[in-house]
């Protein structure tokens, strides 16, 4: 009895959409909280061992994550109380977005090699494709 309405409910979109919002609001969620960590970690365990360049370009990567890991919990939960597609893709592409725009920095400011520096733009595209859908999200519905 329990497989068939797992099955169920895995044949339900609605069910599947709310399911997918949960895990990129816990996962946006997660992705706040690493950027204090990262935050409290470059003002504290960094400052006097890098030039002040690279700690101010790790300052940007944790201040560009907690606000995108904030956004996409905030497009996360309005995907699952509204069902909206629009809004679920705003907090994917937020996700993504974080790990391409502040990750390439992070490896920057910690002398990674500068190639790294050739993803952040496409971070940044994903921050604002994600804003895009965000509103786009609200215009639907």
């Amino acid at each position: 009895m329990p497989r068939v309405r797992y099955a169920a409910r895995m044949s339900d979109p609605e069910a599947n959409a709310a399911a997918e919002a949960a895990g990129l609001g816990i996962t946006a969620s997660l992705l706040a909280g690493l950027a204090v960590a990262a935050g409290a970690f470059g003002a504290h365990g960094l400052r006097g061992r890098l030039e002040p360049l690279a700690l101010a370009t790790f300052e940007t990567a944790a201040r560009y994550q907690l606000i995108h890991g904030l956004a996409g919990a905030f497009a996360a939960d309005r995907a699952a109380r509204q069902g909206g597609a629009l809004a679920a893709r705003a907090a994917a592409v937020f996700v993504a977005g974080s790990v391409l725009f502040s990750g390439s920095l992070y490896v920057l400011a910690l002398g990674g090699p500068p190639l790294a520096g050739a993803i952040t733009p496409l971070g940044g595209l994903a921050f604002m494709v994600g804003w895009l859908l965000l509103a786009l999200s609200f215009r639907r519905r």
